[in-house]
Formats: C-alpha cells, structure tokens, sequence
C-alpha cells in the first residue's frame, strides 16, 4: 500500500515518511500543493497524510478539489491549525481525519490504519490462504498458527498477493504499492522479492504457491 505524505517541513516529512514505511506502507513525499498534484497524477495512493499550510497554497483547496472531482481518496489532516473552527473547515471539507501538531507517530499509524480500515478502503483485518495468516492491524504474519518474521518489502509483496489471491497481479502493481518514486532499486528488485518470500513461505511449510505469469506479474494461490 502507498501513502502519500504533503509536508513541507523537511525533518517532519522525513520523520512521518520513515515511520509509515517501517509500518509496511510505500511512500511519497510532496513539499507543495503543486508537487502533490502532481504525484497525485502519477500514482494511485491508498490515503493521504496533508498539511495545510503549504508554500504555494492551502491544503484544504487541495483537498476540496480532490472531493469535487469524485475523488474519495482517504486523507488525514496534519497541521498546527487546532482552532474548532479550522477543524470543523476541514472535515466539512472532506478530511477524513484531523490531527493536530505536535504528534505522537504510533497515533499517526493507528489513524492511518483505522481509516483503511474503513468499508470499501484499502485494509482488511485477517487475510487467509491455505495455513498463511495476515494480520493487518499489527502487520504479523503466521503459517499454521507459527509466527514468521518476514523482512519489510517481503512483508508488502505478501500482503498484496494475499488480498487478490487467485488473480494475476500485475508487476507494475506490486513495485507502485512496494516501492515510492525516490525509493533506490535495482532491475531484478521484485524477482528478488519474490525468490526470497517463496523461500520464506516454503522453509515454514506455507500451503501457498506463488506463480510467475510471464510478461505479466505473479499470482498467490493456496495448494489443494
């Protein structure tokens, strides 16, 4: 899954970006109204973390833009902005969320998953495939009910293949949820990814089969 991250302090933005990638989310980092636009454009992103006060504009005219046009990404506000009345502009806006600086950064991943969570968004609570088990709130993996300690991307790569089991899965998919536009890989990244989660999966004995459909991507199936 991908975050989008509209922050122009650079700390803050570094901060918030490396806790959400530790908590299995890709990312990207826009400074401006402009640059999210643009990114907005570009890549398809599971929810949004927006200030408001940005350098060439408002957050929020961002975000009622976004609401005009159908959009229904989720968006979590983040900014210094705590009167009631900024607050009620805001979620009447179209925030999904509204949270005030300063921040706890476990908060900000609670809130992100909780708005994932939501029906018809990004989350799901319990992903299942033959003895594999996902679960989504605390990022654990189990095969047949024993823990298995995944490395990050393997992680994100398994969590894809798993909410669209039984389906090819594009590879240009998988590197949009596993990888941000600055993130440094090499050619063979997801080959890579992939050798090493099936290596994980079958040392643990996971009932699962992950396919490479040639020139296509991979597809996650549970053995019979």
């Amino acid at each position: 899954m991908r975050v989008l991250v509209v922050e122009d302090e650079p700390a803050l933005a570094a901060m918030l970006r490396a806790a959400l990638e530790q908590g299995g989310f890709a990312t990207d980092g826009a400074a401006t109204v402009a640059a999210a636009r643009d990114f907005l454009q570009a890549a398809d992103y599971d929810a949004a973390i927006l200030d408001l006060g940005l350098p060439d504009g408002d957050g929020l005219a961002l975000l009622e833009q976004l609401r005009r046009a159908g959009n229904s990404l989720p968006v979590l506000i983040l900014t210094a902005r705590d009167a009631p009345a900024d607050r009620v502009r805001g979620l009447d806006g179209g925030a999904d969320d509204y949270v005030v600086k300063p921040f706890h950064l476990a908060e900000i991943l609670s809130r992100v998953r909780a708005l994932l969570r939501r029906p018809n968004a990004a989350l799901g609570v319990r992903l299942e495939a033959g003895n594999v088990v996902f679960d989504t709130p605390t990022r654990t993996v189990s095969v047949a009910g024993a823990s298995l300690a995944l490395p990050l991307r393997e992680t994100m790569l398994l969590e894809m293949l798993l909410r669209r089991q039984g389906r090819v899965v594009a590879r240009e998919a998988l590197e949009s949820g596993m990888y941000g536009f600055d993130t440094p890989t090499g050619p063979n990244a997801m080959e890579v990814a992939v050798h090493r989660l099936r290596r994980h999966l079958q040392d643990a004995g996971a009932t699962v089969r992950i396919q490479t459909v040639r020139g296509v991507g991979y597809m996650l199936t549970a053995e019979p």
